[in-house]
């Protein structure tokens, strides 16, 4: 062999719709060996320092964002490539503002509804607990559900690409409600597979979460309100 190298690659950023187009950081270069030969098992000690790693790990239905170590072992006619992913997690503190939800939503002479969701911010193993008011009723309401989406999106300019996800569907009323009814709101988040909210990472994706409140009446028609 001519050398061994190890490379520190910070991000490598794969965008599914452009393949064969990674988006690597600037990485680091450490040669554990000199020009030679392998004739026995050996062990190289490395260490990489100030490396910075700004974002989550993170896959996705459109975009790969990773972290890994590629050690090369270069030779004359091809060199042996072996990567090693490493996963990031980012820690985070409360936000110091997380006010609550509040909106009213209707159909003119139809239907009136407030509903309430007690914080706008969420960790991953939280609760979101609300309420529903019913405010005027003349539509005959089958059932009503909540539905956590999960939006990701691409690209940038024209070349933007959305893709949406239902990550959860969660039925809080089954009938036909009545006018000054409230409905309790409860779902806990611990039992989905959700990832932090990402936003603009290197100009190239974000990912966001919304609730989607569903109501169907009894010929199926589907009225809902996305927040």
């Amino acid at each position: 062999h001519v050398g061994l190298s190890l490379t520190w690659i910070p991000i490598s950023l794969e965008l599914y719709y452009d393949r064969g187009n990674h988006h690597e950081f600037v990485s680091l270069v450490k040669d554990l060996a000199r020009p030679g030969e392998f004739t026995q098992s050996q062990t190289f000690d490395f260490e990489f320092t100030h490396v910075e790693k700004p974002y989550e790990s993170y896959t996705g239905q459109n975009v790969k964002l990773r972290y890994f170590l590629r050690a090369t072992v270069s030779r004359r006619l091809n060199d042996v490539v072996k990567e090693m992913d490493i996963v990031v997690h980012t820690l985070s503190t409360y936000p110091e503002l997380n006010s609550s939800i509040k909106m009213e939503v209707g159909i003119e002479d139809c239907l009136h509804i407030e509903f309430e969701y007690n914080k706008s911010k969420y960790h991953l193993k939280d609760v979101i607990v609300g309420k529903i008011y019913f405010l005027l009723v003349r539509i005959k309401i089958k059932h009503m559900e909540i539905d956590i989406i999960k939006r990701e999106t691409t690209g940038t300019g024209p070349n933007v690409y959305h893709e949406n996800d239902t990550i959860a569907k969660y039925e809080i009323m089954d009938g036909a409600p009545v006018r000054g009814e409230s409905i309790p709101i409860r779902l806990f988040l611990a039992g989905y597979e959700l990832t932090p909210t990402m936003r603009d990472i290197n100009k190239k994706f974000s990912v966001r979460y919304y609730l989607n409140l569903v109501l169907i009446d009894e010929e199926e028609r589907r009225y809902f309100k996305q927040q």
